[in-house]
């Protein structure tokens, strides 16, 4: 618990700097107020991953001197981490960086993992796959796509106040609970840190929004995660691959289900923004109050009660792949229960006609949030 405690109180406190200075640096703002994809009403920070990754810097320094054998190790992994980050946060800053650039940036920060960590999709649970991923030409490609693709689902998810990093504690938690029981130190130290940082984060992202994540801190996000699974799954073989793949599946498939829609189904760009996501369907068709006013306490508040949801439904997968983290069948079944949820309830949603269970429970939720 001292890596998080530790890593939580320097991301509170780089937060909050960042939250101070930033008003003095313009670049650091999103000023941007009516893209397809904005809910906010005033010029925010969204430099917030810079916060996260300095923290985990400096609290993983103190780990990495308390537990020196995981110190080679944990340099690696930070140094691989920081090209996925560096791309993002020049971003953040500049708004010059395409998409592809970014993409091309979190490829070669899983293929540094690949060699330097020896983060590599060894095994799926299938006999003849497993027997082709003993060769570098399947396996090598295969991996990069996956940590790579994870770390852009992340940032995909970062729509609204608290959804992306709460989502990502949710996942850092089971890593480092099924790291403790296979003893994988090293796995469950860095969730610990990575987790109590995007903690200390969120404590003024939510529900207020004081502070965005950014591009550089979700790709952070996404990619540590993916190199962390990714290990703990290599390292130790009685956690079943299909614990990776139940618990990385609402980013992986909100990201898989995002490009069929838009590429196959509206014939554009995979890359380009649009506001049907299903947290935005959330936000303008479940939380029904959010057509109306833009006062920004009004939406505020609007945004604060769209995560829940997500957060729920991220939980309908990382509950069971933690349970279950060694029961590849059952482990399957739930990706496959996980997938057919999500696609009736965007159906409905996207329908305009939402379960009213989530009307029902977003009139709740909105009374506990009411000053």
């Amino acid at each position: 618990m001292f890596s998080f405690l530790a890593s939580f109180l320097f991301g509170a406190i780089f937060t909050l700097l960042i939250i101070k200075l930033a008003q003095k640096y313009q670049a650091a703002l999103d000023k941007d107020l009516f893209g397809v994809q904005k809910v906010h009403t005033h010029a925010v920070p969204r430099i917030g991953g810079l916060a996260i990754f300095c923290s985990v810097l400096l609290a993983g320094a103190i780990v990495m001197w308390r537990l020196p054998a995981n110190a080679q190790l944990g340099v690696l992994l930070l140094i691989c981490a920081f090209v996925a980050f560096l791309g993002g946060i020049v971003e953040d800053f500049t708004q010059r960086v395409s998409v592809r650039r970014r993409l091309a940036l979190t490829l070669l920060a899983a293929l540094m993992g690949y060699f330097f960590l020896s983060a590599r999709v060894t095994h799926v649970d299938f006999p003849v796959v497993d027997r082709l991923l003993q060769y570098i030409w399947i396996s090598l490609p295969l991996t990069v796509l996956l940590v790579a693709g994870i770390a852009n689902a992340v940032n995909l998810i970062d729509g609204f106040n608290g959804l992306a990093s709460v989502v990502s504690i949710f996942m850092l938690l089971s890593l480092a609970y099924v790291s403790l029981q296979v003893g994988d130190t090293f796995v469950l130290t860095m969730a610990l840190v990575v987790a109590g940082a995007t903690a200390g984060f969120l404590v003024w992202n939510y529900p207020g929004g004081l502070i965005f994540l950014g591009d550089g801190g979700a790709y952070f996000l996404g990619f540590t995660l993916a190199e962390l699974t990714v290990l703990l799954v290599a390292r130790n073989p009685k956690v079943s691959p299909w614990y990776a793949a139940l618990l990385l599946i609402y980013p992986a498939f909100e990201t898989v289900f995002s490009v069929y829609r838009r590429f196959v189904l509206r014939r554009q760009s995979p890359g380009m923004p649009d506001g049907i996501h299903l947290h935005s369907l959330i936000f303008r068709r479940v939380v029904s109050w959010a057509v109306g006013e833009r006062d920004a306490r009004a939406l505020t508040r609007r945004n604060a009660l769209t995560s829940p949801y997500l957060w729920l439904l991220s939980l309908l997968a990382v509950g069971p792949a933690t349970l279950l983290w060694k029961r590849t069948w059952l482990l399957m079944l739930f990706c496959l229960l996980f997938v057919v949820t999500y696609v009736w309830l965007y159906t409905r949603i996207v329908r305009f006609n939402a379960p009213r269970w989530l009307i029902f429970g977003q009139k709740k939720t909105q009374k506990a949030l009411e000053p």
